[in-house]
């Protein structure tokens, strides 16, 4: 038995202990990791170079791919470096910093996806105040507000989930830290006080998800009201990106944190955070480039231009 001021370190949940096994998870996070590095810095650097793309839907995209980016390198590199040197460490620090990154990363994609839905319901509901409503300065307030918000929140929850004696040892029971993990090692009721928060939390992510709803209800209306069926598949096809993103990670996380108590298991819990921390940061970029004619021109004269340099 130990308390918290006595761990230095914690153990994390290993894939496998298969040698063969955890080599071949190396590789495949490697791939995975390598893909979502690729697929976001290629968002990235098409939104930044192409003056075409200086809009307010692709500066927020902007922002999701930073916020893609930061979450899937919070938890593979760490998961893959354990893999490949068949060790299950993470430093005290490191765990810290890994429940300090989550909950900021999740909830600002949560209050930017929020953003981004508001962004859709301007620009099919209200399309001649889209200039007035989302200029410049407003789509940077925004951004700023769902990273100043998501990083207050997660301030909260690291400073409560760290200030609770642990003395049920030091082994993690997922592949990263997360909160719902450390608490399971606490020893003190005290950490009533972090699930009151988490709850809270829950709730506010909750609101950004209904707002998105009701957002969507609004333009499925004014969609239908538009008299030719091309101009109702234009309109719509802007927002079949998002729908699929925000699809994507929310059924993911919330089934992940919100599961009835009786379907939990440590092999479920696993594939539920590589579900919700691992798979939507390496597809966004997909989904986003798929069927966007603007994204796909700009990451062609990118790649062009860095063929080109290379030659």
């Amino acid at each position: 038995m130990s308390n918290s001021s006595s761990i230095t370190q914690f153990l994390l949940l290993p894939f496998t202990d298969v040698r063969e096994l955890q080599l071949f998870y190396f590789s495949l996070f490697l791939g995975i990791y390598l893909a979502a590095l690729l697929g976001n810095g290629l968002i990235i650097t098409a939104i930044a170079c192409d003056h075409r793309l200086h809009t307010p839907m692709y500066f927020f995209l902007l922002n999701l791919s930073f916020l893609d980016l930061g979450f899937i390198s919070t938890t593979v590199p760490n998961s893959m470096s354990n893999s490949l040197w068949d060790t299950r460490d993470i430093s005290y620090t490191g765990c810290v910093v890994q429940i300090l990154l989550l909950p900021f990363l999740i909830a600002t994609e949560y209050f930017l996806l929020t953003v981004m839905a508001y962004d859709r319901y301007i620009a099919i509901c209200k399309p001649l105040h889209y200039g007035t409503l989302l200029g410049s300065r407003a789509c940077v307030h925004m951004a700023a507000a769902a990273w100043g918000r998501g990083f207050l929140n997660s301030l909260l929850h690291t400073a409560s989930t760290f200030s609770i004696p642990l003395c049920q040892g030091n082994a993690v029971d997922q592949f990263f830290c997360e909160i719902p993990q450390i608490l399971k090692l606490s020893c003190s009721h005290s950490y009533l006080r972090e699930v009151g928060l988490l709850a809270v939390s829950a709730c506010l992510l909750f609101g950004c998800f209904v707002f998105i709803i009701l957002s969507y209800a609004q333009i499925s209306r004014a969609v239908l009201r538009i008299p030719s069926k091309q101009g109702r598949h234009k309109a719509f096809s802007t927002c079949l990106p998002h729908l699929a993103v925000v699809s994507l990670f929310v059924s993911t996380s919330f089934f992940a944190y919100l599961k009835p108590r009786s379907m939990s298991s440590q092999s479920l819990d696993v594939v539920l955070a590589v579900l919700y921390s691992v798979v939507p940061p390496t597809l966004n970029p997909l989904i986003y480039s798929m069927r966007n004619k603007e994204i796909k021109g700009a990451l062609k004269k990118v790649v062009e231009h860095i063929l080109f340099q290379h030659d």
